[in-house]
């Protein structure tokens, strides 16, 4: 019994030590994988640019550091498993063995019914001792794969954790206004960051109108469309929509009245009429579908592929200009009050510019539009041109106003347009 005593002893001084490193070297291993998977990614969004740059080298010497850290982890941790494994298969069989030696020195010592007695208890003991043996062996494998999975749970759960910060109103107050946005001293930063990306921001746009936000790259175009359909929340000020505040809104109802084309045209696995009609694929009309695609300017093409034909993922058989046309018949086949254009002309050429912006005048003509733009050939109609700076308005006027009193739209319109186009 003493002896049996000492090697259980031996096993668990064994276990809690494969425990630590296990716990050690395998997390260690799990993040290297992590940086791995990452480098990986990484290369193959990027392998345009990679090639591009001739920098296929730099790319491997990064794949190849991150690969050999998960090689040299994994290995190590292999390594100690192919040593436990067998030792524990040694330490099952001489613990066997020693149980039958005992048991047969016991045995020749007794007569009678006293050996039958024994040889019973013997047995038992075995069977006792198999169990104990098993279940460290069962445990050491468990321990292999448990600190891979605690890493992984852990990644989970840190999503599954996160709470929202963007909680549905009441929605239950009745709209007085139809097609109105309105930023009253709005203020904003990403993260609560101590420098605020918007500062202040007041204007109104009613129902029908068309205002354009130009201003230099990080001056807060974006992060003012992104306020309205309420992707994120306000630290100061209102933005009402439709004289109602957005935070009293349901974010479904919300979001229904606003038809959103943004800066990177999103498309999805499919099918043409499966991303135009996008969000009501349960009930497509086909006169709206053509619509939309005649006022997008996206007939020609589409009529090369049809209807059904397929989208791959991100609409990567498709040009530029085709996913934006594309990704704007999506927003007009919603037919909503309020149109968010994020630089969704960037792509198309300056003929099929023209003709888009008219045809949306034409058919859209009830909808309010807002328009991000860089380019002044695209803004100038609008009935308000918003310039913003570092976050702030500037100005606030219309094309030929702000020709005359701002600086910053003047140098913008004259480092794109000729002097006779700046006159017209």
């Amino acid at each position: 019994m003493s002896k049996i005593k000492k090697t259980d002893t031996q096993q668990l001084s064994i276990w809690c030590d494969f425990q630590v490193s296990q716990r050690a070297v395998s997390g260690g291993a799990d993040v290297s994988g992590i940086k791995l998977n990452l480098v990986t990614r990484e290369h193959l969004n990027g392998v345009r640019v990679v090639r591009a740059y001739n920098a296929e080298g730099y790319q491997q010497d990064k794949f190849d550091e991150a690969n050999n850290d998960v090689t040299s982890a994994t290995l190590f941790v292999n390594r100690v498993t192919a040593f436990i494994q067998p030792y524990m298969m040694f330490l099952m069989t001489t613990l066997t063995l020693a149980i039958y030696w005992i048991g047969a020195f016991l045995i020749n010592g007794v007569a009678g019914e006293e050996k039958m007695i024994i040889f019973s208890e013997m047995v038992v003991f075995t069977s006792y001792a198999m169990h104990i043996i098993m279940a460290f062996m069962i445990l050491t494998m468990t321990l292999t794969i448990l600190p891979r999975s605690s890493v992984a749970a852990k990644r989970i759960l840190e999503v599954l954790n996160k709470k929202n910060k963007i909680i549905d109103g009441e929605g239950s107050e009745i709209p007085t206004q139809n097609g109105t946005v309105e930023f009253k001293n709005v203020s904003f930063s990403y993260n609560n960051g101590e420098e605020p990306v918007l500062k202040d921001i007041s204007f109104k746009v009613d129902q029908g109108q068309t205002v354009a936000f130009i201003g230099a790259t990080g001056s807060g175009k974006t992060s003012i469309i992104n306020l309205i359909p309420r992707f994120y929340d306000v630290q100061s000020g209102q933005i009402l929509v439709d004289g109602i505040d957005v935070k009293n809104y349901k974010q479904a109802d919300l979001r229904a009245k606003i038809g959103l084309v943004t800066q990177k045209a999103t498309l999805f696995s499919g099918t043409i009429t499966s991303n135009v009609t996008y969000g009501a694929q349960n009930d497509p009309q086909s006169h709206h579908i053509d619509n939309a695609i005649e006022t997008a300017q996206a007939k020609e093409f589409i009529e090369h592929i049809g209807l059904e034909g397929a989208v791959s993922q991100g609409g990567a058989n498709l040009s530029g200009g085709q996913k934006q046309r594309l990704s704007i018949a999506r927003a007009i086949y919603r037919n909503p009050e309020i149109y968010i254009f994020d630089d969704s002309f960037s792509a198309l050429d300056y003929k099929t510019d023209q003709m888009l912006r008219k045809a949306l005048e034409e058919k859209t003509n009830d909808a309010t539009k807002l328009i991000v733009a860089q380019r002044i050939s695209t803004v100038k109609n609008a009935d308000q041109i918003i310039v913003l700076d570092k976050g702030k308005i500037v100005a606030n006027g219309t094309h030929i106003d702000l020709l005359n009193n701002c600086d910053i739209y003047r140098e913008i319109a004259e480092s794109q347009l000729s002097k006779d186009e700046l006159s017209a």
